[in-house]
C-alpha cells in the first residue's frame, strides 16, 4: 500500500475539507481550549475564498474555514514554505472573517472568535524550543486580562517530538500524521490505526483512491512547492550578498523585478497545464484579474 504525503494541498483539503468528524477532531486536538465545553461539537463548511464586497480589495483563499453551531469561525492552513508575509496574511485572513460576520445594523454582542490554526512545515523560531505558539489580545502588563476575538496559533512541524508531548493524546496523534506519513510510508504505525479517526484519515490517503488526473494534480504540486522554495532561497541569498557589497537598495529593487518576473512565468506554467485561476493564484500571490490576462 502506498500513501500520499497528507500536508499536500490536495490531501490536506480531502482530509479535512470534505470530512467534519476529521477536522472537528484535529480543532479539539490543537486549539487552545480550556475547557471541555469549550470544544467543537459540530461545523459547516463555508467557502475558503473570501470574496470582497469592494472588488477593488483583496480576495482570500484558505485551506479550510468553518464555524461550529455557536457562529465560531475556524481557518486551517497547511504551509509548506514559510515566509514573513504569511504571519500578515493570517492576520488579514482571521481579521477579514472577524469584521465580515456582522450586516448592517448588527449589534457588536453578536461576534464570535475567530481561531486561525496555521499548521507550518518548516522552523521558523530557530531560537524558540516550542512548536506551539499561540497569540492573541492581552494586557501588556496583566496577561489574564484578554479581549476575545482572534486567535492565531501556528505550529512548527519539524519541531514536534511525540515522546516529549504524551498528556495530550489526539495532538500528539494528529500531528504524527502529519509529520510521520509521506509518499515513502508503506505501512502507518499501530497506534495511529488503533485510532479511529485518524485511521479514516489515512484511508483517505491511499493511492488507490485518486483517479490519474488527481494525482497529477499532486505530483504538480510538489513541483510548485520546490519552485518556491528555490526561489524564496535564491532571493535570500541575492539579498544577502548585496548587504555584503554596500548595495541593498538596488538589489532590493533588481530582486523585486526579477522575482516578479519570475512568478510570471511560473503562473504561465500552471496555467498552461490546466491549473485553476484561484489555485494559481494561492500559490503565486498574483492577483486573479492578471493571471486571467496571460
Amino acid at each position: 500500500m502506498r500513501y500520499l504525503d497528507p500536508k499536500a494541498d490536495l490531501t490536506f483539503k480531502k482530509v479535512f475539507g470534505e470530512h467534519p468528524d476529521l477536522v472537528i477532531s484535529l480543532l479539539n486536538a490543537l486549539l487552545p481550549f480550556d475547557k471541555p465545553e469549550e470544544e467543537v461539537v459540530s461545523v459547516e463548511y463555508l467557502p475558503a475564498e473570501m470574496v470582497p464586497e469592494n472588488p477593488l480589495r483583496k480576495n482570500s483563499i484558505v485551506d479550510v474555514r468553518c464555524k461550529d453551531a455557536r457562529g465560531r469561525q475556524f481557518i486551517v492552513e497547511m504551509q509548506m514554505v514559510w515566509s514573513q508575509e504569511f504571519k500578515m496574511r493570517v492576520l488579514f485572513n482571521a481579521s477579514k472573517a472577524y469584521v465580515r460576520q456582522l450586516g448592517e445594523g448588527q449589534d457588536y454582542e453578536l461576534l464570535q472568535p475567530v481561531y486561525s490554526l496555521n499548521l507550518v512545515n518548516e522552523i521558523f523560531e530557530p531560537d524558540m524550543e516550542q512548536y506551539y505558539h499561540y497569540y492573541r489580545l492581552v494586557h501588556s502588563e496583566r496577561t489574564d486580562k484578554v479581549i476575545d476575538g482572534l486567535h492565531l496559533i501556528f505550529i512548527e512541524l519539524p519541531k514536534f517530538k511525540p515522546h516529549n508531548y504524551s498528556e495530550k493524546k489526539m495532538q500528539v496523534l494528529w500531528l504524527r500524521y502529519l509529520t510521520e506519513i509521506t509518499e515513502r510510508t508503506r505501512q502507518a504505525p499501530q497506534e495511529l490505526l488503533d485510532n479511529p479517526e485518524v485511521k479514516k484519515a489515512l484511508t483517505e490517503l491511499e493511492e488507490s483512491a485518486f483517479t490519474d488526473a488527481e494525482l497529477l494534480g499532486y505530483d504538480k504540486f510538489w513541483d510548485i512547492i520546490s519552485v518556491e522554495r528555490t526561489l524564496i532561497g535564491s532571493v535570500k541569498r541575492r539579498y544577502d550578498e548585496g548587504l555584503r557589497k554596500g548595495l541593498a537598495e538596488g538589489l532590493a529593487e533588481g530582486m523585486q523585478q526579477g522575482e516578479e518576473k519570475e512568478r510570471l512565468k511560473i503562473a504561465r506554467s500552471m496555467k498552461a497545464d490546466g491549473m485553476s485561476v484561484e489555485s494559481i493564484a494561492r500559490y503565486t500571490g498574483i492577483a486573479l484579474e492578471i493571471i486571467e490576462k496571460l
